[in-house]
Parts: structure tokens; sequence; C-alpha cells
């Protein structure tokens, strides 16, 4: 009689291959699937002796779920403690992407990201980051860089799988000479098989086939229908993050059965979404409630994920595939809440007990001190001195719900002793300091729409550079939100009547806690409900404020060098015109 490790026995098993549940005994030796047993008098008892026996009766099996583009550092958690939420979710393989904290600590910071993920249950692997500064030094200030040579060395790091999101793509479709245009050069000889993941909104036509020509071939940002159907059309693999769950875009994926070129991602997953609503589980419950199939989308939550990453191990419930999967009553299934997940044929999650504990890598003692920032007084929430005339037109940014990119307004303000008079005028002031310790740069810019009306925020979690962004309606809380950000040596906070209302300390580079999962959930969900009392209208408040100063995202965003135009790609100034 031949011994096998596990028996999962009479569980509808779901077939990658024929997209379709099937009554089946499962067997697992050694990590992997060894037999899955459809008929049962193919197998006599005499012939495979399990170790341990699970009746799958009532059950669900899936392959786990495999999110080939996300940032951990989103949550604002470590790795461990990440990797530990998301098995909770049925996730049992992520493809991080660490440009958040390169853009702080550059390629140390990728290094302790890849160390910090050897203790947790599941498996972590990630995408080099390409484009660290998001942009160029002319746009944005970083405490790290990652160049040419530093691509060279990443990209043979362990656990490595892909070229992450190349994102300056403004420069790259004008033919710029830039670090990571001479490295994919570079991969076309030494590795052109190699996976590059893509970030290219609004390009369609000729310029999105600049895009791909350079081989960069999948894209996760957010795209109208038509921009969408350019995409499917050029051949570029589609990566569907929530904010892609739009019935027209799902409806276009179903009707041309594109199914083997998409997958599900998540792109970011704060830490109080990940304790309310899930991780990559949530997406795909949510893309089944509004008519994507239930086959179809376990299939684009892990077969085609593994493939695009090359990870061709997984994402099926197969002889020789990784004994990854995960148990969920048949009559929730569609909930994507698993009962129990099992990686490598160990169980690593059983329903209701979740473990909250800290603990795993810790990061180095450099990595609590990464704020270099001189006093912040009253003089530096200026936003312009010496005006003449009595009114000044100025650009605005203005955020609009539904949405992370922004429009461009212009308002006009009362100009008296030669300074705005911007309390008046229903805007924000923002203000970005440079807090890498690299030249002091101070950014002003005004924002209005669907953000705060009173009170102010400050944080260090300020995508890609994390300089520290304050924004508010009257100097007084402006100045309270952004000294209680420096004392917490990083993190997020609100303020109202000279009080900070709610805070969230994130003293790893900035924009990390090592703090268990659901403290930091606990009290990022306070600094959420704080936004909102302040007037944020928002779908994801955090992540919007977070992203005002994102220069690859459109329109008008703003940096510690100032206000951006995103389209092209260059600082343009706060007043436009002065009478």
């Amino acid at each position: 009689m031949e011994k096998v490790d596990l028996l999962v026995k009479n569980a509808e098993v779901y077939n990658s291959y024929l997209k379709k549940f099937e009554t089946a005994d499962v067997y697992v030796l050694g990590g992997r699937i060894y037999y899955v047993c459809r008929e049962t008098a193919d197998v006599r008892e005499d012939m495979l002796e399990p170790e341990q026996v699970i009746d799958g009766t009532g059950y669900r099996m899936l392959p786990g779920f495999v999110d080939i583009h996300m940032h951990i550092e989103s949550s604002m958690m470590t790795p461990v403690s990440f990797g530990r939420r998301a098995a909770g979710c049925g996730v049992t393989t992520l493809v991080s992407e660490p440009h958040e904290i390169a853009n702080v600590a550059g390629v140390q910071g990728v290094h302790e990201m890849i160390n910090g993920a050897k203790d947790a249950p599941i498996d972590i692997y990630y995408g080099i980051p390409s484009s660290v500064p998001s942009t160029n030094s002319r746009l944005e200030t970083t405490g790290g860089v990652i160049g040419f040579e530093e691509m060279k060395h990443l990209m043979g790091e362990d656990g490595v799988v892909c070229v992450g999101e190349v994102m300056n793509y403004r420069q790259i479709i004008r033919g710029d000479e830039l670090e990571i245009t001479k490295f994919l050069d570079h991969l076309k000889e030494e590795d052109p098989q190699a996976v590059i993941e893509g970030h290219c909104p609004t390009l369609t036509g000729l310029d999105l086939a600049k895009f791909l020509y350079r081989g960069i071939d999948g894209d996760h940002t957010e795209h109208t229908l038509e921009e969408l159907k350019d995409r499917f059309a050029g051949g570029m693999f589609v990566e569907l993050q929530e904010k892609m769950l739009r019935q027209e875009v799902l409806d276009h994926i179903i009707t041309n059965r594109l199914y083997e070129h998409c997958c599900f991602v998540t792109d970011d997953t704060m830490a109080d979404e990940l304790m309310e609503h899930g991780q990559l589980n949530y997406v795909v419950q949510k893309a089944v409630a509004l008519g994507f199939p239930l086959e179809e989308a376990v299939y684009c939550a892990s077969y085609t994920p593994a493939r695009r990453m090359n990870l061709r191990d997984r994402g099926a419930i197969a002889p020789g595939k990784k004994a990854d999967f995960q148990l969920i009553r048949t009559e929730e299934c569609s909930g994507f809440q698993p009962e129990y997940v099992f990686k490598d044929g160990k169980e690593i999650f059983c329903r209701g007990e979740v473990s909250d504990q800290a603990g795993g890598h810790m990061f180095p003692e450099p990595f609590n001190d990464s704020l270099h920032l001189p006093d912040i007084t009253c003089d530096k929430l200026v936003p312009a001195k010496g005006l003449k005339g009595e009114r000044a037109a100025v650009r605005v940014i203005q955020v609009q719900d539904g949405c992370t990119q922004t429009t461009e307004i212009h308002r006009e303000m009362k100009v008296k002793d030669g300074c705005l008079q911007w309390e008046e005028s229903g805007c924000m002031l923002a203000a970005v300091f440079e807090r890498h310790g690299k030249n002091g740069n101070i950014g002003y810019g005004f924002v209005t729409g669907d953000c705060i009306r009173k009170g102010a925020a400050a944080t260090t979690y300020f995508h890609d550079h994390h300089n520290l962004l304050v924004i508010g309606s009257n100097v007084e809380d402006m100045l309270a939100a952004a000294h209680r950000i420096i004392e917490l040596k990083g993190g997020i906070c609100t303020a109202e009547n000279g009080k900070i209302t709610a805070e969230l300390a994130l003293p790893v580079a900035g924009i990390l806690s090592e703090e268990p999962a659901d403290e930091i959930g606990r009290m990022l969900s306070g600094v959420r409900k704080s936004l909102i009392t302040l007037g944020y209208r928002h779908y994801n408040p955090i992540m919007s404020l977070c992203t005002l100063g994102l220069p690859v995202s459109p329109a008008l965003k703003l940096t510690d060098c100032g206000l951006v135009d995103v389209v092209r790609a260059e600082t343009v100034p706060l007043i436009l015109t002065t009478v």
C-alpha cells in the first residue's frame, strides 16, 4: 500500500482546465497534489493510505488565490503580518512590488521586504521596483533611487519574478533615455522572456503601441472601456482591481471571452479594509456579484495570474501542482470566505482561529529614524509672498469621488499685503515638505472638491516619494498635524481646533508599522472616519489623500517640487495671473 500525506475526500473540486467543479477525492504527497480521483471505484482503499483525512462533504475545494499585482506597504503592515491576513482570505501566493519603501530607503529597503517575507505562511514573491523615483528629480525628491545597476542586481535576487510596474510612461513613449529603458534593452538581450509590468493610464493608439513595443505588456490601472478595448486588442494582459469592476468592463470580457488575458488583483489594500472586507477574495466576490461567471472568476484569481508570472507549479488542483488550496462551504462559495486554507499541503488557516500577533522579521533601527525635517513654523505655510495687485488666479487640484485621478481648475483669490487670502476661498492649503534630508524643498498647492472641508490632515504615507504632506483649512490645525507626524516618526493623522483627532504611527520608513494587524486596522479606521467627519466625500479617502502627490497619475499633483502637470511631465506655477 502506498502512503500519502493527506486525503480530502468527497469535495466539489475546481478543475482549472475544464473550468468546472467535480466531486472528487484529492490526495496530497510531499506538499503537492498527487492524485485527483473523480471515480470512487478508481482507487481501492488498499492502494493509497493517507496519514490524514479531511471530509470535504459540503465543501468546494478551490486553488489558493494568486495576487500578482499588489504593494504590501500599502497595507502599512510588515510582510509577515500581511501574509497571515492574506492567508485567511484564501490567498496563498502574492507578488508584491516594493517601490514604496524603495523610494524611502533604496535597495536596502527592497532587501528588508524580501527578508521580511521569509517568515510569512504564504509565498511572497517580488517585482523589482523599476521607477524609483516614479518620475525624476525635477518633479519629486526621494530618499532612494533605483538605477540600471540596482535593477540588474535585484533581478538576480531569490524570489524576484518580474519587473515591477513601469510608471514613467510619458517619458518612455517620448523616447527619453531613462534608467528603466536601458534596463529594458538589457533584458531584451539577456532575458527576453522576462515579465514586465506596466502603469499607463490614458495611453491609447500609437502611444500605447510604443509602450507595448518596449515589452511592457501588463497593466493594472484605471481605464475607460475604449482604453481597455485597446489594451486587449494589442495583446496586453489586463489586471483588474476593484475600481475597474464596472458593468461595461465585465460585460466586454464576458461577451468576448477574454478570460485568458486578464486576472484580478488588489494593487492596494488598506489595513482596515483588509480586516473588514478581505483581500483578493473581496475583489473576486464583487466581480461575481456583478455577473462574472463564478468558474471564470476562480480561473482569473488563480490560474491566469500564476501563468502570467510563470509560476507554473500552482493555480490548479492537479497532479504535480503545489497543494495550495482552500475549502469553502458550498452554500457560501460565491462569498469566497474560506473555512480552511492549506499551503504546500499544510493547514495555515482555520476560520475562527486568526492569529493576530506581531513578530517575525524586524526592520533595522535606521528604518525607525527616517524623517529629516527642520522645524515647521507658521511662516512655512505661506504659499506665496510679495504678490502685486488685489486678486490672483491660481491653479487648484480638484478631488473627485470615484477615482484617485484629479483635475486642474482655476480659482480667484484675494491678495492682501502681498499674500493670498486663501482661507476665504473655500480651498484647502496643501504643503509638501521634503523629508529625506536632501534639499529642504517645500511645494505649495490648493485642493478642493471631495476632500476635507475643515481641520487638517498630515501624512508621510504619501505616494510614491513619501514626503510629508499637510493639508488643511487653517494654519493652526495644519501645524498641529505636521508636528504630531514628526513626533510619531511618520504616519497619518487628523486635527481640528488645534487638537489631534485620530492618528496611526508608521515609524518604519515613515510608511509601515510593526504593530499587530488588528491594531493597525483599528487606528487606520479611526483616521478614515475622522477624514469623513472633516468633509472627505470619497469612496477611499485614505488613498485619495495619499495619492495627491503621485506625479504619474493624472492630472495635477503636488510634490515637494511644486505642482506637477502629469500629462506634460513638468512643474507648473501656482499663480497664473495677478490683477
